[in-house]
């Protein structure tokens, strides 16, 4: 039979199941049976047993103030982790302590500091496959009703999408952790497989997602909204808002206070945003490189852009980077108050200033409300709270969206002044170290201060006072936690000391004493100091009670200081690069005159890069085309496609991504590296670049190509903007050139979208003779049969590849490199020349297949 002590683990994981259960003994956390096995391989623990014998039970354990550092690699690798205290004081408590689960971490509700990237989101996403019948003799359809929450921060948001569609949301989001039905999880596992990406599943009871308990969920967490007055359409949104009603329910489970967080439910629409595809925002390194070491963020777009000063700015950062504005009215506000911020320069780094001392408050209100924030945390708001007031005189009488921030920031005095009056300055972050209470902010504190501190005092006059009456110039009073004070001799003195003194313990070369008056003094010493700290306690509790209840003010606050933080940044970096702002338009004009990739320009020296010129204009149905007189100089008329031929290393793909790259800059609200830039709005954003396979799932390089390929044809739309980069390369010459050729000729006719298509392929210089394309090159200069790359955009097709040359270049054998340019030579004068271009038509449905 188990002992009492293990009744209470098995109780705690029976009330925790799949949970790794940290069970609090004494000044260690242990941890038992399978738990142990597991624990000691994730945190290289000492696997130890209990007993000894075949059926002794395993354990591990690591001391309580490891605590923080196990969590986080324990959350890291994707384990669900139930702390189980010790409830009753050991001090006053004889036999068995009380023990309870105190709280429940998983990757999807971490919300301590310690657990998560001060840059980025932390989503618990909600997966709810539902099938559509189909009508008519069609086949029916799979729709997926999604809803994702990052409880640290309270936003909660619901959709309904295709399946297909799926995989692209869940790459961007990146959850922490997927939770779904019990009967839906093999299929959400089939939605997810694609994305390469294996969060930690959790599948929790069927009755959590359907309508009838989903909607009381959600309607307990919304306080009663009216759904449809969030813009919910019901039946169609039921689906995501059943996922939305899973959550609730999770975080009833395991982190009820979470659910106090939420402010409401938002309905997440297609079409709000600039639509950029998993595939794309990797190709164009917009938050993060492609690099699979070092500081993934150098390098991305986002650490160009990133002087945010809070960690709140630097994911709003991300946020907008990731999904631009489309609305010309809300970008034009977005580039007034950076562009406000640009021509005042002393206001702008008034402000920075500022914001330098806010912190995290969105992450610290999460610590609030789940009754963990120690004195430290409660001190941070406080001094954030305060510099508000003078964030409002900075922003001062501003027109616009400045303006408007500044109207809606409560100063939050009253917030800012309870805190400053309760709290010291250099506050210890656990509420157990005390001392962190103002004097002269409670009476009933002061006095028990001034007692405890009147005892010590008393012991150390009666230290002094006994060396003299005794004659012991080494006697000294002392303290340990077993003992309590007592008075140290020396053996060498142990004829001076006196019949009074009481014997209570015998150390080398020293005896300790005690005597009545010592341990009088002793029980109103510690007497007064627990009272203190229990004093302190309750104090502490009352302000973090208080603090909860302005969770509303606060939250508004730090949205407002966030986007303020990312306009600030924007404006910062735009001033000291000297870049201009864009000119936002609905006519879809791409037209960038002196443009110039914002990572390499400050990744190379200055006044190294080549600046270049680029016209491009959508082949709209309205029939609206830019002017002739927004041609930038160097190119002839505004095609709504380029081709781009010329060598490798020659500056073809970091041309078409600087245009791309342009774009999400100037529909986020940043101005951008150029003499001149029209961004005519672009609704969705594709890029395929570079060659890359997909080994788990069985795909090859050019499969993978073909796929992304596919995706544009079928998603592009008149005002998206299309990027491609060696469309066909992955298979034989014949085969790569016809598809390139039918995704050119399909890319102009049906969509008419802007297109940059950098290709090896010199035979596809022919398409010109289609409306609306056009062949720029980059230029090379050979001299002394040597390569020189000049990195410049200039009108017509390129005559060679200069494969051969590049080849020398890296280090091909000099053999080698004279044999292929011998085969090139035979090779080239027996090449047929290519098919004419058929034109394509709007209205034509694009292929399933390529291969169809």
């Amino acid at each position: 039979m188990a002992s009492p002590m293990m009744q209470q683990f098995e109780a705690a994981k029976a009330r925790c199941p799949g949970a790794l259960v940290l069970f609090r003994m004494g000044d260690f956390y242990e941890l038992f049976g399978d738990d142990a096995r597991e624990a000691a391989t994730l945190l290289d623990l000492t696997l130890t047993s209990r007993d000894k014998g075949p059926d002794a039970m395993p354990m591990a354990g690591f001391p309580y103030h490891q605590l923080d550092l196990q969590l986080v690699k324990l959350v890291a690798a994707g384990r669900r982790v139930a702390i189980c205290e010790q409830i009753d004081d050991p001090k006053t408590t004889k036999g068995l302590l009380r023990r309870e689960v105190t709280r429940i971490i998983t990757p999807g509700i971490a919300a301590d500091e310690n657990l998560l990237d001060p840059a980025r989101r932390n989503w618990l996403l909600a997966l709810l496959p539902r099938p559509v019948p189909g009508g008519d003799g069609e086949p029916g359809s799979v729709v997926v009703g999604l809803s994702w929450i990052d409880v640290a921060a309270g936003h909660f948001e619901a959709a309904v999408i295709p399946a297909e569609d799926v995989a692209d949301l869940v790459l961007r989001l990146e959850p922490a952790e997927c939770l779904c039905a019990e009967k839906d999880r093999g299929a959400v596992l089939s939605l997810l497989r694609p994305t390469g990406r294996f969060a930690t599943v959790t599948a929790r009871p069927d009755w959590w997602f359907e309508e009838s308990g989903a909607l009381a969920a959600v309607g307990r967490a919304v306080g009663g909204a009216r759904l449809e007055g969030l813009g919910f359409d019901l039946p169609d949104d039921l689906p995501g808002i059943s996922a939305a009603g899973g959550i609730v329910h999770y975080l009833e489970e395991n982190e009820p206070s979470a659910v106090t967080r939420i402010e409401s439910l938002a309905a997440w629409r297609r079409g709000q945003r600039m639509e950029i595809d998993d595939a794309s925002r990797r190709s164009l390194e917009l938050v993060r490189t492609t690099s699979v070491s070092g500081n993934r963020r150098s390098g991305s777009l986002v650490g160009v852009l990133d002087r945010t000063r809070s960690p709140m700015g630097a994911r709003l950062l991300a946020d907008w980077l990731s999904a631009p504005l489309i609305e010309k009215r809300a970008i034009d506000d977005r580039l007034d108050a950076t562009a406000f911020l640009v021509a005042n320069p002393p206001r702008a780094d008034r402000l920075g200033s500022l914001l330098t001392g806010i912190g995290d408050i969105e992450r610290l209100i999460g610590r609030v409300m789940s009754g963990r924030a120690g004195p430290r945390d409660l001190e941070r708001i406080g001094r954030a709270t305060a510099i508000l007031p003078e964030v409002i005189v900075a922003l001062g009488h501003t027109a616009g969206l400045l303006g408007e921030l500044a109207a809606g920031l409560d100063p939050l005095d009253d917030v800012a002044a309870r805190i400053g009056s309760m709290l010291g300055e250099g506050c210890p972050a656990f509420a157990r170290d005390g001392g962190f209470i103002r004097p002269g902010c409670d009476t009933k504190l002061d006095e028990l201060r001034e007692m405890a501190s009147g005892g010590k005092a008393w012991i150390t006059r009666y230290q002094a006072d006994e060396i003299a009456r005794t004659g012991i110039p080494s006697l000294k009073v002392g303290f340990n936690r077993v003992f309590g004070f007592f008075l140290e001799v020396g053996r060498n003195h142990a004829g001076k000391v006196p019949p009074e003194y009481i014997r209570k313990q015998t150390v080398k070369n020293a005896e300790r004493y005690t005597t009545p008056e010592l341990d009088q003094r002793q029980r109103q010493v510690l007497g007064a100091e627990d009272e203190a700290l229990r004093r302190e306690l309750e104090l502490l509790e009352e302000l973090r009670v208080f603090v909860s209840q302005q969770r509303p003010r606060l939250d508004k606050a730090a949205g407002i200081l966030a986007r303020i933080d990312v306009l600030v940044a924007l404006a910062d970096v735009g001033r000291s690069r000297g870049w201009i702002r864009p000119e936002i338009t609905d006519d879809g004009a791409l037209v960038i005159e002196s443009g110039r990739h914002p990572v390499l320009e400050e990744l190379l020296p200055a006044g190294t890069l080549v600046a270049n010129d680029l016209g491009l204009a959508a082949r709209l149905s309205d029939g609206i085309t830019p002017p002739e007189k927004a041609l930038p100089p160097g190119l002839i008329g505004l095609p709504s496609m380029l081709l781009i031929t010329g060598p490798n290393m020659g500056g073809k793909s970091t041309f078409i991504r600087q245009a791309a790259l342009l774009a999400v800059m100037a529909q986020a609200g940043s101005f951008v590296p150029a003499r001149r830039a029209r961004i005519g709005i672009v609704d969705r954003l594709f890029a395929r670049i570079g060659a890359g396979d997909d080994l788990a799932s069985g795909a090859s390089t050019f499969l993978v190509e073909m796929a992304q390929t596919a995706r544009i044809l079928n998603r592009a739309t008149p005002r998206s903007l299309v990027i491609l980069d060696e469309v066909g390369r992955g298979t034989s010459t014949f085969d790569g050139l016809a598809i390139a050729q039918a995704v050119v000729e399909w890319l102009h006719g049906v969509p008419g979208c802007r297109t940059l298509f950098a290709t090896h392929y010199l035979q596809l210089a022919a398409m010109e003779k289609l409306p609306g394309v056009a062949n720029v090159q980059v230029l090379v200069k050979q001299h002394n049969d040597q390569l020189v790359f000049l990195h410049q955009v200039a009108p017509g097709a390129a005559d060679k590849s200069w494969g051969v040359h590049v080849a020398r270049l890296a280090g091909v054998p000099a053999a080698v490199v004279d044999r292929a340019r011998d085969l090139l030579v035979a090779l080239e004068s027996s090449s047929a020349p290519p098919p004419a271009p058929r034109p394509r038509r709007k209205g034509e449905t694009a292929q399933k297949s390529l291969f169809d």
